[in-house]
């Protein structure tokens, strides 16, 4: 089976677990709707990339552990969206949670969705329960206080904020936990990956504010302009879009140069050589005189790490 029918088995797997006769209709029908049709599942497939990359020796843990992390994720959306924050209309090119079930559904579902992710994952731990305080802290350190990312999403309401910080709080937290858990899932030392998934963080969170300005809606699935709208850090209004494209291409070559040496390393290092490509929006590769470089530029920069 390969990485995303994995990945989609064991989301599915979950979901079915809480939908139940007996259980609320309307939650259950929003928990599948915040998490189906998924995104790109970059932060499950990378769990999964890392344990794999280890010997993946314990494939039902590290595919709950990606599953975590993945329910993780879909949370988070769900309460982004809502109106005291985003007030977002869509997401992944559906009606967002709270357009679609009503904003009270909304709050539920993410809470449930959190709930869900401990689930998931202790479910499995019997199979290998010496792993079980490692990832168990490692799920709980990438989501909460101090450093996780309901920490990042609070950032937001503070006056002063450090970019880095906010960025390493509310995108990093969740990619650090998945390239170190990954490994943990596959008895491996979770320091050793952690710097992968500190760079990755930040390259993602660079992009994502990247594709705020420069990409329409229909591409990403979701609103633009986010950034401007409620006044949030961005490494666009702090460099420039030039600035930040060129801090992206830094971040992702830094991360790719982490990777540790393993037999995994080669098929790692492809993935994310190919995620690059596909995070900055194809339009502004396109046009040779604007202030981002053309795609023959960024094709060359890709072929050097």
């Amino acid at each position: 089976m390969d990485t995303v029918r994995r990945i989609e088995w064991v989301l599915a797997e979950a979901l079915g677990e809480v939908d139940d006769p007996a259980a609320p209709s309307s939650l259950a029908a929003a928990l599948k709707h915040a998490v189906f049709p998924g995104g790109a599942r970059i932060r499950p497939r990378l769990c999964l990339a890392v344990a794999m990359a280890c010997g993946d020796d314990c494939a039902p843990l590290s595919n709950a552990t990606a599953a975590a992390i993945e329910l993780m994720h879909c949370a988070s959306l769900v309460h982004d969206d809502l109106p005291c924050f985003d007030n977002a209309d869509t997401r992944r090119g559906q009606p967002s949670v709270h357009k679609a079930f009503g904003e009270r559904l909304a709050v539920l579902a993410g809470d449930a969705l959190i709930v869900l992710a401990y689930q998931t994952l202790s479910a499995q731990i019997h199979h290998r329960p010496e792993r079980a305080k490692v990832l168990l802290r490692g799920l709980s350190q990438a989501v909460g206080m101090p450093g996780g990312i309901v920490a990042g999403q609070a950032w937001e309401s503070e006056s002063v904020v450090d970019l880095r910080q906010y960025q390493r709080a509310k995108t990093g937290a969740l990619f650090a936990a998945a390239c170190s858990l990954g490994a943990a899932s596959s008895g491996e030392a979770p320091s050793a990956w952690e710097a992968l998934g500190n760079w990755l963080g930040e390259a993602y969170q660079v992009a994502d504010d990247i594709r705020d300005v420069a990409a329409d809606a229909a591409e990403l699935g979701k609103p633009v302009g986010q950034d401007l709208c409620h006044g949030r850090p961005s490494a666009v209004s702090t460099l420039g879009l030039s600035g930040a494209l060129e801090r992206f291409n830094h971040l992702m070559g830094q991360a790719l140069a982490s990777i540790p040496e393993c037999r995994g390393a080669k098929a790692l290092r492809a993935l994310l050589r190919a995620e690059s490509q596909r995070l900055i929006p194809s339009h502004m590769l396109a046009h040779p005189h604007s202030s981002i470089p053309s795609r023959a530029s960024r094709e060359a920069f890709s072929s050097t790490l």
